[in-house]
């Protein structure tokens, strides 16, 4: 169907992986989270990985690719949940593994190619100046920081700073166009917008500049309680404590934490629910303090953890968010889960609603966060799947009850709810990838010239400015 033979001829000397196994590994991301796109999406492969090491290299592949019409899906480590790096019409996937320096340390700021993990960043910043990265998604120690500013939305670190969605937490990024001769576009500002959560569907991401904060060894601790709503009140109220310093908070139902934490088992019980937080050591005191007062039982911090059990027992991080479900599916890979919002300033009694409504059915999951100034809880609920049908009774049931979600069944920027179109959107695409070779099928509003605009559907990431 595309000629790779041509495309490696056009560009000698830079990786061509062609092995079917291989191929079809690298075209593949964290999509069978959801049952739903697990049946859509399993066929799906590329025809060839290509692995450039230069931005210069990057410029090579997507020139010849534009001529020779071949679809490019831009990849980092995989770690996305909706299909985003998924080459639905086949063609290359474009791996950026490689590219992966720290080039600059600023006071405030560091400079990184886009195919850098996270962790690695991290352990450059802090060696250079003592900073870390403000935000990061569960899979922080695979997770490149392209992939996560093209496909991802928040996560650790979100309750002192927000979202991607919001200014500031991204300083710039350097995007290549798809086009004859590929144009190099620093954004920054608004035009961030263009490519935040885009999966990689109007630029490919070579080059960011994120913002960094003061670097802690960061407490993880484990707080138990009698009912999820009680866990939920607490940690909602801990995220309003301006004085106490932490970087996660999350709230999560009996029995998930005992059930699914299976190397945490031993300090937890069947029938507790849990907090899992992360806190600054200089605040351990005061958050003891407010533990007391609120009568919650600490169960676990890693201050006072044996070698052993630190050795042997994951990070905070890597019980909460999207990890939550990741060790459930280890245990139960029936289940699956959703993404919603608790709106301020109801949201304990939405929580309250929810829980009432489907019980064990779908266990809570919320993640304390900043929104619109706002101390508000996100929630990432696990479900119990059982049928196609009764998971969109679920999603309606949510809406229903003023409960937004951003559906994790869906793999079209639209559907899933996190990033808008609109006609300045729609314009940057025809601009950056006049063939619409970029991540096809991926926007909805590329693919349909009927597309309504016009929605009332509430977006994590709005459109563009069109004034």
């Amino acid at each position: 169907m595309f000629d790779i033979t041509a495309l490696q001829k056009a560009i000698t000397g830079i990786n061509v992986e062609t092995n079917p196994q291989i191929v079809r590994q690298k075209s593949r991301d964290f999509f069978w989270y959801s049952p739903v796109l697990k049946r859509q999406l399993e066929h799906v492969t590329a025809n060839a990985i290509v692995t450039p090491k230069t931005e210069a290299e990057v410029a090579e592949v997507l020139a010849a690719c534009f001529e020779l019409e071949i679809p490019v899906t831009t990849r980092g480590s995989g770690t996305g949940n909706y299909g985003q790096a998924m080459p639905l019409a086949g063609g290359i996937v474009l791996n950026l593994a490689e590219m992966n320096a720290v080039k600059a340390i600023r006071n405030g700021s560091v400079i990184a190619e886009a195919g850098a993990i996270m962790a690695d960043i991290d352990l450059a910043t802090r060696a250079h100046s003592n900073q870390e990265i403000r935000l990061h998604p569960s899979t922080y120690r695979t997770a490149t920081i392209g992939g996560f500013i093209a496909g991802g939305s928040g996560g650790v670190g979100s309750i002192n700073w927000g979202g991607l969605r919001d200014p500031g937490n991204v300083i710039r990024t350097r995007v290549l166009t798809m086009e004859a001769t590929p144009r190099v576009l620093d954004l920054t500002g608004d035009d961030l917008q263009r490519v935040s959560h885009a999966y990689g569907t109007n630029g490919i991401i070579t080059e960011v500049e994120i913002p960094l904060s003061a670097a802690y060894d960061w407490i993880d601790v484990l707080v138990g309680f009698d009912t999820v709503l009680a866990a939920a009140s607490f940690a909602q109220s801990l995220g309003l404590q301006d004085g106490i310093l932490t970087k996660e908070i999350a709230a999560i139902a009996a029995p998930v934490p005992y059930d699914y934490f299976l190397r945490h088992q031993k300090f937890l019980k069947r029938e507790t629910s849990v907090v899992v937080t992360m806190v600054a050591p200089h605040a351990m005191s005061a958050f003891e303090a407010f533990c007391q007062r609120s009568r919650a039982e600490i169960l676990y911090r890693s201050d006072l953890a044996s070698d052993e059990d630190l050795k042997s027992l994951p990070p905070a991080y890597e019980l909460a968010w999207n990890h939550t479900t990741l060790r459930g599916l280890r245990v139960d890979p029936s289940i699956t889960y959703l993404q919603t919002l608790y709106p301020h300033p109801d949201s304990l009694q939405h929580i309250a609603e929810m829980i009432d409504l489907f019980g064990d059915e779908v266990p809570l999951h919320t993640e304390v966060s900043r929104f619109n100034g706002n101390i508000i809880s996100f929630g990432l609920p696990i479900v119990r799947f059982t049928t196609e049908e009764r998971l969109a009774e679920i999603i309606a049931l949510h809406e229903d009850h003023g409960v937004p979600v951003f559906n994790p069944h869906r793999y079209t920027l639209e559907e899933g709810g996190m990033k808008q179109s609109n006609p300045v959107q729609l314009s940057f695409k025809r601009e950056a990838d006049p063939k619409g070779l970029l991540n096809p099928g991926k926007m909805i509003a590329w693919e349909d010239p009927n597309y309504n605009f016009d929605s009332d559907k509430m977006y994590l990431f709005p459109g563009l400015d069109q004034n």
